[in-house]
């Protein structure tokens, strides 16, 4: 008997579940959800396609714990990394939280911003995530306008502003890769705290105005 199928033998129910995750994680990144196949699962963890069935009832069930484990993963790293009380250095933490997130789970990441996921619910994406990081960033805010003599009923809507803008950034980011991302969140809070610092507590459109 081989070392190899000795070792087969020997990995217990979790090793096995989480080898499955590993696997799955790797390959719905390489090939979205349409892309992967149950088959390819069980040949590259070399177990039969019942071992897959067993542990998570098909592909749905393997690809809804994948995507769970990651939206977990990011929202835990982000929240760790808001420790700063001072506004711009949350900002800065939180940009840098994401962007390190990108570059070091690229595949997690990958499995996140799939459009092609029909069997999640709308808890377990990308968005769902950047919603929960909002909310967060919305009490922020909200302690902020009071200070500076602003409606705090608009912090929710400047906080989905903010996190939007530093999803969308970071998923141009994950294919430039450039410049470097200190460089990137650098330039996110320059934009977002240099507009922050000067708000209007009345805005209004002036294309509306002139009509």
């Amino acid at each position: 008997m081989t070392e190899e199928i000795k070792r087969r033998q020997r990995m217990s129910g979790a090793q096995r579940r989480e080898q499955l995750i590993a696997i799955g994680r790797q390959l719905f990144a390489e090939r979205g959800f349409d892309g992967t196949t149950v088959e390819e699962v069980a040949a590259r963890a070399k177990v039969s396609k019942p071992v897959i069935y067993e542990h998570f009832g098909g592909k749905e069930g393997l690809y809804a714990v994948v995507v769970d484990r990651e939206v977990r993963a990011l929202l835990d790293r982000i929240t760790a990394a808001l420790t700063a009380g001072h506004p711009r250095e949350l900002l800065e933490q939180a940009a840098l939280a994401l962007l390190d997130y990108i570059e070091e789970e690229p595949h997690g990441f990958q499995v996140l911003t799939a459009r092609q996921a029909p069997v999640l619910a709308p808890a377990g994406t990308f968005s769902s995530v950047m919603n929960d990081v909002a909310h967060q960033v919305e009490h922020i805010l909200g302690a902020e306008f009071t200070r500076r003599g602003l409606d705090p009923k608009f912090a929710e809507l400047y906080s989905q502003a903010l996190v939007g803008m530093v999803a969308l950034v970071g998923q141009w980011w994950r294919e430039a890769r450039k410049p470097r991302k200190e460089m990137v969140a650098a330039h996110l809070v320059n934009l977002a705290w240099n507009g922050l610092s000067h708000l209007e507590a009345r805005p209004e459109l002036i294309t509306r105005k002139k009509r």
